[in-house]
């Protein structure tokens, strides 16, 4: 037994040393580097990475703040990090002409070998970005734009743009607030959320939720295999398609309306004035309306046809295969 137990106190001690000699080269296994920029007038700017996050805020009209922290991934696997690490501090990839910037470009791919690099850019308000990442998030507040962000799946996080965005995630999420363009979103399992988007909003989702908040002047596209669709304040054309989720929409239907689900219900609430040709159908639900309809043709539970108000040169289409219609 005491045999079992000097044995035991040796491996102990033995991993404990072993901890505390590595300790140094795991704590080596960071870096980090800060540049300043002079820029003259509107600057169009590239920011890319790895795996390592993205932040792009407003500062000073006349530099850019460049903060990036470097790390390695599985450095015990990777004996010669630290060397790499120390060559990008010292020779950071950041490339000017001008008022182009480019961040993050390796013509050597060996050097970001095992290495995610994070950044955080304080750039004028008057900036173009394009930015990406492999599997990072990204942060983007206060720019005038346009902004083009994607990420392998990472989520993403834009707000107070002053033109449009294009953001692409293969299986985060993505948030919009305080667009003054239009916006193009798409997640592949991720959600989509988009408040304050004052031109149109063309979204899709492969199993993710979609909701539109306040929106303003502009038509609105979206698609989702099965998530549910919520939309608040459209003024335009709407088009929507879900495999199986439910629609919820409400606004002005100054375009046309598409609204179709494969197996989920349909609510749509429209002003009391509200003047549009009227096709619901329905396979197995019900139809409920709170508007006067001029009924064209015979009226049947599952399907309705009509004028509301006046009628006009706008239609609005609601379709779903099991679930039910309301008009509101």
């Amino acid at each position: 037994m005491r045999r079992r137990v000097r044995v035991f106190a040796a491996f102990l001690i033995w991993i404990i040393t072993a901890a505390v000699v590595a300790a140094p080269v795991f704590a080596a296994q960071e870096g980090h580097f800060d540049r300043t920029l002079s820029v003259t007038g509107p600057v169009d700017l590239t920011v890319q990475t790895g795996s390592g996050n993205i932040a792009v805020k407003p500062g000073d009209s006349n530099k850019m703040e460049i903060h990036a922290t470097i790390h390695a991934n599985h450095s015990w696997l990777n004996g010669d990090a630290s060397a790499r690490i120390h060559d990008i501090e010292t020779n950071p990839p950041i490339e000017q002409n001008g008022s182009t910037i480019r961040i993050g470009h390796f013509d050597d791919r060996d050097r970001e070998r095992g290495i995610s690099i994070n950044y955080e850019v304080i750039v004028p308000a008057q900036t173009k970005l394009h930015s990406e990442s492999g599997s990072g998030d990204e942060r983007i507040d206060g720019i005038a734009g346009p902004v083009e962000a994607t990420s392998g799946s990472g989520e993403l996080k834009l707000s107070n743009i002053g033109n449009e965005v294009h953001a692409r995630t293969g299986s985060g999420g993505v948030e919009l607030s305080s667009i003054k363009g239009s916006a193009r979103v798409s997640s592949g399992s991720g959600s989509i959320r988009a408040l304050g988007i004052a031109g149109g909003l063309n979204a899709s989702s492969g199993s993710g939720e979609v909701k539109l908040e306040q929106a303003a002047a502009g038509d609105v596209e979206i698609s989702t295999g099965s998530g549910d669709v919520n939309i608040k304040g459209a003024k335009g054309a709407v088009r929507v398609t879900t495999g199986s989720g439910e629609i919820n929409a409400q606004g002005t239907p100054t375009g046309d309306w598409n609204l179709h689900t494969g197996s989920g219900s349909v609510t749509v609430e429209f002003p009391e004035n509200a003047a549009f040709e009227l096709y619901a159908r329905t396979s197995s639900g019900n139809i409920e309306t709170k508007h006067e309809v001029s009924v064209q043709g015979n009226v049947g539970t599952h399907e309705l046809r009509g004028k509301v108000g006046s009628g006009g040169a706008v239609r609005v289409e609601l379709r779903t295969s099991s679930g039910t219609i309301r008009i509101l």
